[in-house]
């Protein structure tokens, strides 16, 4: 399953994959891994998405400090991303694969029209029969707008290009229980409380995440009918032997009949405000309804007309997700209102919609 059957394969690879505790690039590492992407590239569509920049910029820089400033790492991610893209295309040149990088700040998945823009480079570097490299632009984000992470990156490119596959290789074998043995769960159709209790918060040298970020990236995923593996990256050949041995934890989605644009809506790393309805409007909203003003009781965070806000009933439980036709200051002054009263409260005509059903997805 790991191949079989996958069409587009994203392939996310964490530093201490790519990069040993020196912090030299691992050429024999990757030119396995080449090696065993050579035998279904031809195949397959193929993303790496490849954290290491900044490892990479901190050695050539000789930066041994583990705790950096925001601006200097900045920096230092400038410098080092040269470096793992020169690194990649040299290995991939000698097996005659081109490569293409691309650079992606969360605008870029959070916001439709980009999102819609990414996709569309993805397409034309695979008409060119080009390899994605793919790395978070951190020489302009910051700590309030990054993804901190490459796998929810991972998960989010995998997601907008329809990708039937995401493969996470790390420093550990997948997730495993908390029985003294620490066993590997060896399949998870659910991401519920009982699996996020399984969340150890170690990290490695140089990453960034942990099962946390890789618990959220399985749900991106799932939900977009996407198939996730996590799975051991520090031998060569790590494909190759997660194949053989089926050593690994397999995340399997969920039968996925959603529109390409709701899945990109259910997928979104955060929201930019909450609203809480009532009763009947949570009612009307499983019925499959869109949100009107009147069943809204209260609104939560500061937004602008089409960002994502999360809906929730009077026990504070996520119902849907979905772009809401109006701004939070617009909202305040007419929730609890009827449709018709809209157009006198605010002064001009508008939707008599908050969220239409086609811009929701419930949860």
């Amino acid at each position: 399953m790991l191949i079989k059957n996958s069409k587009k394969i994203v392939i996310k690879l964490g530093s201490s994959t790519v990069v040993d505790p020196k912090g030299n690039f691992k050429t024999k590492w990757v030119t396995s891994l080449i090696k065993d992407i050579k035998k279904f590239k031809k195949t397959n569509d193929l993303v790496i998405v490849s954290s290491g920049a900044i490892a990479l910029g901190q050695n050539y820089l000789k930066i041994r400090k583990r705790k950096i400033k925001l601006e200097m790492s900045q920096a230092i991610a400038a410098i080092g991303q040269i470096h793992l893209a020169g690194e990649f295309q040299k290995l991939f040149d000698k097996f005659k694969i081109k490569t293409g990088q691309i650079l992606i700040s969360p605008d870029d998945t959070e916001q439709r029209r980009r999102a819609l823009n990414v996709r569309r480079t993805f397409d034309n570097l695979f008409k060119l029969k080009a390899i994605p490299i793919v790395n978070e632009n951190d020489t302009t984000a910051t700590t309030e707008i990054k993804y901190g992470d490459n796998d929810r990156l991972a998960a989010r490119v995998a997601q907008i290009i329809g990708a039937d596959t995401l493969i996470i290789l790390s420093d550990v074998d997948g997730l495993y229980d908390k029985s003294k043995r620490k066993k590997i769960i060896k399949t998870v159709t659910n991401v519920d409380t009982k699996i996020e209790s399984l969340i150890d918060q170690k990290k490695n040298m140089y990453g960034s995440g942990g099962i946390s970020t890789k618990l959220d990236a399985a749900k991106i995923c799932m939900n977009a009918g996407c198939h996730m593996f996590i799975g051991n990256g520090k031998t060569n050949n790590a494909i190759r032997n997660l194949i053989k041995n089926k050593t690994y934890t397999h995340f399997i989605p969920k039968i996925s009949n959603l529109a390409a644009r709701k899945k990109w809506i259910v997928s979104s790393l955060n929201s930019a405000g909450k609203i809480f309805i009532d009763q009947g409007a949570a009612k009307a909203l499983h019925s499959g309804k869109s949100l009107l003003a009147a069943g809204i009781t209260k609104i939560e965070g500061n937004f602008n007309k089409g960002e994502n806000v999360l809906i929730l009933d009077q026990n504070n439980k996520n119902l849907a997700r979905g772009l809401s036709s109006f701004s939070s200051i617009e909202i305040n002054k007419i929730k609890g209102k009827q449709s018709k009263e809209i157009e006198n409260i605010l002064g001009y005509l508008s939707k008599s919609e908050i969220i239409h059903k086609d811009d929701m997805v419930k949860l």
